[in-house]
């Protein structure tokens, strides 16, 4: 591309990502955003394949005559009231693309048209997705389910970071971001007056107990070199001053980044809910709610990646691994795969209300994924 389309392309696709951003859709609800993408692909010539996907949608580039390199972006936004200050703040109340998901899947898009220009050139497939519901966990194994990976060579994903600078693209070999569980436990006690304690079972002291006992299962269960979190995030009892109530409820989440520690730490918290229930003659039901696992990048592939984003005129760090959560690793499950994180350097973290991306980084971007799947499509590993 001459130097004036690539101004063009990047003025469309800092137009396109301010269109999304103004429209943001929900998990499993991004039926506008599908058509949007859909429309752009169309524009340019870019096959979509026919998949049964409720939203989201696959595209591809290339001859099938090559090995088939995936592209993965996601498109869902998030259940937050926008205060960015940014002329194209959301027009849906309380929905926000405070996640950068509006980034991810416009960079590519733009890897897409790149792609569509050089396609006589190319040495195989490339694939790309739009993937739905990446915030709920859900996004990828529908995906998965398309058969949309069948007989590709790698995925590649990426995810903003406002904590690196802009120009610097971050991986790592191994363990980048956390496992996701949720646990919710519900407590059945004895309600009765507050000043006689005696005739009930107070479900509130049992839940500080739980709360207390819970801060031990990171500094008791796991190595000291495996990082774990384990957080209670709600705690719901009570509706008065002078009453004891007959139920509390508690949610939150662990994280971690090896899988023997995960399934230690869930057994461990089981049981410790479980003697608190009987130490304090109480019903507990507790339930744990799987999220996505551990992303874990390929080593050969990493190596890959980062030396293209120096290639591509980006400063590639190695950096320390995430206790952030994402589904990319469900696709790891199925072939190997490196996930990087594109530096923003805007001052607030991901999932916050004034969350904003640097629009400078998009056309970039776009240029790293085009010029990573094309060189992955002429490598592969002894």
């Amino acid at each position: 591309m001459s130097t004036l389309d690539q101004a063009a392309l990047g003025e469309r696709l800092i137009a396109l990502r301010h269109e999304l951003h103004r429209f943001p859709e929900l998990s499993n609800q991004e039926f506008e955003t599908t058509a949007r993408l859909r429309q752009q692909l169309e524009q340019h010539q870019i096959r979509i394949l026919d998949l049964p996907l409720k939203t989201g949608l696959v595209a591809e580039i290339g001859s099938s005559s090559g090995p088939l390199v995936v592209l993965r972006s996601d498109i869902d936004a998030l259940p937050i009231e926008e205060q960015s200050g940014v002329s194209f703040r959301s027009e849906r109340a309380g929905v926000m693309h405070a996640c950068g998901h509006d980034f991810h899947c416009t960079a590519a898009l733009g890897a897409a048209i790149l792609l569509k220009q050089q396609e006589a050139s190319l040495s195989g497939r490339v694939r790309i997705l739009f993937q739905p519901a990446e915030e709920t966990g859900q996004g990828a194994p529908a995906v998965i389910a398309t058969g949309a990976l069948a007989d590709a060579r790698v995925i590649f994903g990426l995810h903003n970071d406002p904590s690196l600078p802009a120009g610097v693209i971050g991986s790592k070999a191994g363990p980048l971001t956390a496992a996701v569980d949720r646990f919710d436990i519900s407590i059945t006690g004895i309600g009765s007056h507050a000043a006689k304690p005696h005739q009930g079972n107070d479900p509130i002291v049992i839940a500080a107990q739980i709360v207390a006992a819970a801060q031990t299962l990171i500094s008791r269960n796991a190595p000291s070199a495996d990082n774990a979190v384990v957080s209670i995030t709600q705690i719901h009892s009570g509706s008065t001053w002078n009453v004891i109530p007959e139920g509390a409820w508690l949610e939150g989440t662990v994280r971690s980044f090896s899988q023997p520690t995960r399934e230690r730490l869930e057994q461990r918290f089981r049981t410790l809910v479980a003697g608190i229930g009987a130490a304090f003659d109480a019903q507990i039901s507790f339930n744990w709610q799987a999220g996505p696992p551990s992303v874990v990048n390929d080593a050969y592939w990493t190596e890959v990646a980062l030396q293209q984003a120096s290639a591509s005129g980006f400063e590639a760090r190695v950096v320390e691994a995430s206790p952030i959560g994402e589904d990319f690793a469900f696709y790891q499950q199925q072939l190997p795969g490196a996930f990087m994180m594109i530096g923003t350097g805007e001052p607030y973290a991901l999932h916050h209300p004034a969350f904003r991306i640097n629009d400078a980084v998009l056309l970039p971007t776009a240029r790293y994924l085009a010029d990573l799947a094309r060189t992955a499509l002429t490598l592969e590993p002894s």
